[in-house]
């Protein structure tokens, strides 16, 4: 008879969860589990979106906000599930009545984060993650500091220039001006937790990387108490 222990086989299909047992002595030594925000930036062309889409095609659990904004709705885009489309006028009306997390304008279109829906997912324990600017994690970090900022970087600033490259979407003046852009975004890196590095070709590492900060942070036997008043 073999020993069990020692048997191999097909992996595991069990599902790892960072939920604590609602039993003693947890209940009697930790504090409640809260809800966690995290904060996602990086330059443009640096890979936030492949990154969100690998995460959720693992089915690695967080919680995605829609965005507002003003510009035209794209095809295929759906709203209020693609983003909130609104006018000028309603975005200004967000921004009076504090109803907006952060706004930040981006390349001259407006976006920002809708307050509510990240305090209902916060309220409900659900991990948020905001894929943002570093004008609008500014704005986090002044509202919310025990948020988790999370800088997503290239291999080389040379790199991220050749992916900028292979776009071949924009005229050479809108290329010069995302350039610049991202040699001041790539400034701001101090201002985060933590640094994760997309290098061409290894994306699953990235992802990987992401998972292991956030489920680090859910482990933590004192949790980050985000509040955003």
């Amino acid at each position: 008879m073999s020993d069990p222990s020692t048997t191999t086989g097909a992996p595991s299909t069990v599902r790892c969860t960072t939920e604590v047992p609602a039993t003693w002595p947890y209940t009697e030594l930790l504090l409640p589990r809260t809800g966690l925000l995290v904060i996602l930036s990086g330059p443009s062309a640096v890979g936030k979106d492949a990154v969100l889409a690998r995460l959720e095609e693992s089915g690695f659990p967080f919680t995605r906000i829609v965005t507002a904004t003003c510009r035209a709705i794209r095809p295929g885009e759906i709203p209020g599930k693609s983003y909130y489309f609104l006018t000028p006028e309603e975005f200004a009306r967000w921004r009076a009545e504090g109803k907006l997390l952060e706004w930040a304008e981006v390349y001259g279109v407006p976006y920002g984060t809708p307050l509510e829906d990240v305090r209902r997912a916060l309220a409900a324990g659900q991990t948020v993650l905001l894929k943002i600017d570093v004008q609008g994690a500014a704005q986090v970090k002044q509202k919310a500091p025990d948020a988790v900022f999370i800088y997503l970087g290239p291999g080389s600033f040379e790199e991220l220039v050749q992916r900028l490259v292979r776009r071949g979407t924009e005229t050479e003046e809108a290329f010069q001006r995302r350039l610049q852009q991202a040699r001041e975004e790539l400034r701001q890196l101090p201002m985060y937790d933590y640094l994760v590095i997309n290098r061409q070709g290894e994306l699953e590492c990235a992802v990987e990387h992401v998972k292991a900060i956030i489920t680090a942070e859910r482990l933590r036997v004192h949790p980050r108490q985000v509040r955003l008043g």
